[in-house]
């Protein structure tokens, strides 16, 4: 089933305030919370679905990038787990009387951190690298050096967190290694990060030193990216394994290369299909001419004017356009006649001349519109 638009489903429009916003999540979120609703599957649907639209609107940074790419905007921005949630609810706990968090778990299978407390792991963030590419690197592809930083697994201590040669990881005394302290307050049942081991589940008596205990290790990296032939503006490549190390020794996410296209000066796409403007003389027009070109591409191409061509026509060349899945689009030239700004003498005499054989219209009728976009 394909996702709705954010702004649906919480029923605001694009141009909402933060507080509207707000307003309208507090709204579904009393509305379809599970525990007023039990065994009510859509509630429960209609309830993750709100939630994720409001973590996304109300975030400074993703709801732009929403705004402009859609979903493919936020979905290298880390991913919707159940801390990146509850995170974006501080203000909630007038609603629900109490942390918002236990909310998150119930719908979300469980915090991460729980399930790396038991001695699981889980994968790494994704990560989200912007670039702005050349228009022709664009349409022939290219390979383009980026640097960033993630998060590697510690070499150390194999992403343990533990120092070598110690005991390692010990089961939290106070939640048992479910990472939650869980409690109950009125209407709902509210778990809380465990204050011992700060969610995690476990504790370590002796951090390594390399990395404090975490695991992981910021790193500055370099990787070549293929950007693929035919590649349009606000799309993305997806590296994978290239994001931050997964805790407790888990596997890397991804890297998600967002890609933005300069313009060019001379040239223009629509889909497969390149445009460009090419200046003609009057006689050139009159006349008809064979004249030679520059493509994109840098190849020197001959193009045959035919006689009495009028200002604005496009000529096609096939084959001429964007290269992509072993097909290649169009280049389409308009042609602009040139009206010289001075004559010379001579000119000016054999314009006149030209005038008098040809025999200027002195009452030109109007052309219909219908032929102009011809």
């Amino acid at each position: 089933m394909a996702k709705r638009d954010y702004y649906d489903v919480l029923g605001v429009p694009k141009d909402a305030s933060k507080d509207d916003i707000k307003k309208a999540y507090r709204r579904l979120a009393i509305q379809y919370h599970p525990d007023k609703n039990p065994g009510n599957k859509e509630a429960e649907e209609k309830f993750k679905a709100a939630t994720e639209a409001y973590e996304v609107l109300s975030d400074d940074n993703k709801r732009p990038a929403y705004d402009q790419f859609g979903f493919a905007g936020v979905e290298g921005m880390g991913p919707g787990n159940a801390q990146d949630f509850a995170s974006a609810f501080h203000g909630f706990e007038d609603i629900f009387g109490g942390d918002f968090s236990g909310i998150f778990d119930t719908f979300f299978g469980g915090s991460s951190r729980r399930a790396s407390g038991r001695g699981g792991v889980r994968q790494g963030d994704n990560l989200r690298y912007d670039i702005e590419i050349p228009f022709k690197d664009a349409v022939f592809g290219s390979k383009v050096e980026i640097q960033y930083s993630r998060n590697e697994s510690c070499s150390s201590c194999n992403g343990s967190g533990a120092s070598n040669g110690t005991g390692g990881r010990k089961v939290c005394p106070s939640c048992q290694g479910t990472g939650q302290i869980r409690r109950s307050q009125g209407f709902f049942s509210i778990s809380t990060p465990c204050s011992t081991c700060g969610g995690e589940g476990y504790v370590i008596e002796h951090p390594c030193p390399e990395c404090g205990g975490t695991g992981t290790r910021k790193k500055r990296q370099k990787i070549m990216v293929t950007i693929p032939s035919g590649v349009e503006n606000g799309k993305r490549v997806v590296i994978p394994k290239q994001g931050d190390a997964g805790p407790n020794g888990g596997p890397p996410g991804d890297l998600y290369v967002f890609i933005r296209v300069k313009p060019h000066e001379y040239f223009e796409r629509d889909g497969l299909d390149l445009y460009c403007a090419v200046p003609i003389s009057i006689t050139q027009a009159a006349l008809g001419a064979e004249i030679q070109i520059q493509t994109l591409e840098g190849k020197t191409i001959k193009i045959k004017i035919p006689s009495g061509i009028q200002n604005g026509k496009m000529l096609r060349i096939r084959d001429e356009g964007v290269p992509s899945s072993g097909r290649r689009g169009n280049l389409h030239i308009k042609l602009m006649v040139q009206i010289p700004a001075k004559l010379s003498k001579r000119g000016r005499e054999l314009m006149e001349e030209l005038a008098k054989i040809e025999g200027d219209e002195k009452t030109p009728r109007l052309i219909p519109l219908s032929e102009l976009s011809r």
